[in-house]
């Protein structure tokens, strides 16, 4: 996925003539200037390669973190559709709860038991599914688990049919 993923990146900023991009300049050409993927999917890959480190952080632009030059791109270029959802297969078989719940506690140093206990009341007290309880109070902390949310999404909607 990586090399694909590399490719994107540097038919993005190639075609952009530029060396940082925001990540809208990443995103929107994906989705509305080429049609490759949905907006949600866009944002969705332009976090993934920046949790792959493909991509670093400039004075609040993106930037390559590999020469863009060294990659080469096949005329006709178009990218698999197995590469948008390994974006978000890289999510599946993880454990949801337990993410959220360490990535809570490494933020706010509490123990991952507090944090379970929070997250059950909230589910409790607000009627929610465990997963949208542990992403109300991760957001409660200030914790981004925006990677979650098309996986509880998927939950949501497969759970709550009917």
């Amino acid at each position: 996925m990586d090399s694909e993923a590399k490719i994107i990146l540097a038919f993005l900023f190639n075609r952009s003539g530029k060396t940082l991009l925001s990540e809208a300049e990443l995103y929107l050409p994906l989705s509305m200037e080429l049609g490759w993927l949905s907006s949600k999917e866009s944002q969705q890959f332009v976090k993934y390669v920046l949790k792959k480190e493909l991509l670093v952080r400039k004075e609040g632009m993106l930037s390559p973190n590999f020469s863009i030059d060294d990659i080469k791109i096949p005329v006709g270029f178009i990218p698999s559709k197995k590469t948008f959802s390994e974006t978000s297969d890289d999510l599946k078989g993880r454990n949801c709860i337990e993410e959220i719940i360490t990535q809570i506690s490494e933020h706010v140093h509490q123990e991952k038991t507090k944090i379970a206990e929070e997250i059950k009341k909230e589910g409790k007290e607000k009627n929610l599914l465990a997963e949208v309880a542990a992403l109300s109070v991760a957001r409660k902390h200030g914790v981004d688990v925006s990677e979650w949310y098309p996986f509880v999404e998927t939950i949501f909607f497969t759970e709550n049919k009917g």
